[in-house]
C-alpha cells in the first residue's frame, strides 16, 4: 500500500507533517511518499492513497483522525468515510483544470529522478536537443505562450532577441523573486516539481546558447531553497545539467542565489542589480536585459511558471499548447484563489474562465457567506472590480479592457465588509515601503497619496483632495521609472471608480 501526502509549506503550516508521522505508525508497512501540494488547500492536510490505478483522497485528516481513514481502506470501504473525495484526479477534471505545468505536482516525490521521468520528465529537453535553437524559439513562439511573471510579453519574441545578439556568453535567469500578495503558485512548482523548472531553463539555454542560469529566489522560502537545492544536485548527477546536457554535448548549469526580501527586486533590471550584488534598483531601458542583462550580457530573464511551461511545449508541440485559451491568451493560467474564499487553492484552467466561475463555482464563494463586494486580481498593485464585472473572462486583453491585469495570476476576493478606502490607502503604503527610491513619483507620491486620502476620509477639503488624488495618481503613471511606482495608482483610481461611497462621495440621487 502507498500513500502520498504533502510536504508542500502551506499543507505543513496546517499539519501535513504530523499527518504524515500519524500514518507511518498506523500503516507501518505501508510505503509514505511525500509530494508537492495538489494545490487543494481546502482539503489539507491531505491523504492519497493508490488503488487500482487511481489515487484516491481524503481531507481535510489531522492527525488524531488517520486512524480512521487507514481502518476504512484496509476494510475496504474508502467511500464510506466521511472525508472521503474519491479519485483527485476526477475532481480536478470536473472543476475543468487542465494540468500541464503543474502535471507532476502532488503526484511524484519532487526530487526522485526515476518518480520524474516515469511521469514524463525531461522529454521536452530531449526533444530540443533534437532542434536547432531557432526551431525551439519558433515552437514557443507557435505556441503563444506569454510572460506569466506579470508584463505577459511573449516568451518566444524575447527568445529570439537573445538568440540574435550575437555577444557571449549568454546566461538564462529565473525571477523566482514571489513577491506578489495572493500568489504561491511559484513556491508550489519549486517544492513540488523543481526538475520540471530546470528542464526549463535548460531548454531555454540550447535554444539561445547559454551556458549558465541562475535561479533568484526569494528568501522568505526557505523550504523552496532546500527544495531546489537538491533538484539541482540529482539533475547534475543524471546529466540533465552540466558540461555535457543528456548526453548532448552541450553545458549548462544553474546556480542558486537568495534575495534579500526587496519586493522590488521581482522588476527584472531590480532583481538584475541584485544578482550582480549591488542595491536593488531599477536600470533605465533601454538596453533591454534580452541585449544587455545579467554582468551586460545577453540574457533571458522568465519568471517560474514561464519557464517551468516550456518543457510541454516541447515534448507534447505548440499546437497542443496553443489549443487551449482565447484569443490572444494562449495555454493554461495558474489561478492562485485566495482572500475571502471557502475553496482556496490554485486552479490551472484554460485562459477564459470568467471570474465569477472561479470565484463562486470552484471556490464556493466567500468563506463569510457575505456577497463578494470587490476581487483584486494581478497582486497589490491590481485594479480592483467590483462584483458586477464578474462575468469578465481571464485574458490579458479582457482583462485590461476593464482596467485590470492578469499579473502573475493571484485571485484576492474581499466581501461586502470591507472598506475601499483604506485598501486603496494600503496600495499607497505598499508602494511607499517596497520602493527602490530612485525616482521621484514613486518615492515621494506615494508617501503624498497617503497623506491625500487620509485628508478624504477625514472630510477635510474633500472635493479638492478628491481631485488632488487624481492628479497625483496620473503623476505616478506617467512619471514613474518602473511598473512599480507605474502600477501603484490602479487599485486606488478602481477603488474611487467602483466604490465612490466608501470615499465619502454621495451616490447620484436617482432620476424619476
Amino acid at each position: 500500500m502507498t500513500y502520498y501526502v504533502s510536504q508542500d509549506s502551506a499543507a505543513v503550516s496546517v499539519g501535513a507533517a504530523e499527518t504524515a508521522a500519524a500514518l507511518q505508525q498506523a500503516a507501518p508497512e505501508a510505503e509514505i511518499v511525500r509530494t508537492g501540494a495538489r494545490g487543494l488547500y481546502w482539503l489539507e492536510p491531505l491523504i492519497e492513497v493508490e488503488q487500482n490505478g487511481q489515487r484516491l483522497g481524503f481531507g481535510p485528516i489531522a492527525a488524531d483522525e488517520v486512524g480512521a481513514v487507514v481502518e476504512a481502506i484496509e476494510y475496504g470501504r474508502p467511500s464510506q468515510h466521511p472525508r472521503y473525495i474519491g479519485d483527485i484526479d476526477a475532481l480536478l477534471r470536473s472543476q475543468g483544470q487542465r494540468r500541464i505545468t503543474f502535471a507532476r505536482c502532488g503526484v511524484i516525490d519532487p526530487t526522485d529522478w526515476a518518480d520524474f521521468i516515469g511521469h514524463g520528465g525531461a522529454a521536452g529537453l530531449r526533444a530540443a536537443l533534437d532542434c536547432s535553437g531557432q526551431a525551439i524559439v519558433d515552437a514557443v513562439k507557435a505556441s503563444g505562450l506569454r510572460g506569466r511573471g506579470g508584463a505577459g510579453f511573449p516568451t518566444g519574441i524575447k527568445w529570439q532577441t537573445v538568440h540574435d545578439t550575437p555577444a557571449t556568453p549568454k546566461y538564462v535567469v529565473c525571477n523566482a523573486d514571489e513577491g506578489d500578495s495572493g500568489t504561491y503558485a511559484d513556491r508550489m512548482l519549486m517544492e513540488g516539481d523543481p526538475l520540471t523548472l530546470l528542464e526549463g531553463m535548460a531548454i531555454a539555454a540550447v535554444a539561445v546558447g547559454a551556458t549558465r542560469g541562475y535561479i533568484y529566489l526569494r528568501s522568505e522560502y526557505p523550504d523552496a531553497e532546500r527544495t531546489l537545492g537538491r533538484a539541482i544536485e540529482v539533475a547534475r548527477d543524471h546529466g540533465m545539467l552540466g558540461a555535457d546536457v543528456l548526453g548532448s554535448g552541450r553545458t549548462f548549469d544553474v546556480e542558486l542565489r537568495m534575495g534579500a526580501g526587496a519586493y522590488i527586486c521581482g522588476e527584472e533590471t531590480s532583481l538584475l542589480e541584485s544578482l550582480e550584488g549591488k542595491r536593488g534598483m531599477v536600470r533605465f531601458k533601454p538596453p533591454l536585459p534580452a541585449v544587455q542583462g545579467f554582468l551586460g550580457q545577453p540574457t533571458v530573464l522568465n519568471n517560474v511558471i514561464t519557464l517551468a511551461s516550456v518543457p510541454s511545449i516541447l515534448a507534447q508541440g505548440a499546437a497542443h499548447y496553443h489549443g487551449f485559451g482565447i484569443n490572444k491568451s494562449r495555454g493554461t493560467l495558474t489561478i492562485q484563489l485566495c482572500g475571502n474564499v471557502a475553496r482556496p487553492g490554485l486552479y490551472e484552467l484554460p485562459f477564459g474562465s470568467s471570474l465569477g466561475h472561479v470565484i463562486n463555482t470552484l471556490g464556493g464563494g466567500t468563506a463569510s457567506g457575505r456577497p463578494v463586494r470587490a476581487v483584486q486580481v494581478g497582486g497589490p498593485l491590481g485594479a480592483y472590480l467590483p462584483a458586477v464585472r464578474l462575468d469578465t473572462p481571464l485574458g490579458y486583453e479582457e482583462l485590461a479592457e476593464n482596467n485590470g491585469m492578469i499579473g502573475h495570476g493571484g485571485v484576492v476576493v474581499f466581501d461586502d465588509t470591507v472598506d475601499m478606502a483604506q485598501q486603496a490607502r494600503f496600495a499607497m503604503e505598499f508602494c511607499d515601503l517596497e520602493s527602490c527610491g530612485k525616482c521621484t513619483p514613486c518615492r515621494v507620491g506615494s508617501v503624498r497619496a497617503q497623506e491625500v486620502i487620509d485628508r478624504i476620509v477625514a472630510d477635510d477639503q474633500r472635493e479638492a483632495n478628491l481631485e488632488l488624488l487624481r492628479e497625483l495618481c496620473d503623476t505616478m503613471i506617467h512619471g514613474s521609472l518602473c511598473a512599480h511606482g507605474g502600477m501603484a495608482p490602479h487599485p486606488v483610481l478602481s477603488a474611487m471608480d467602483h466604490f465612490p461611497e466608501d470615499f465619502g462621495v454621495p451616490e447620484p440621487a436617482a432620476v424619476e
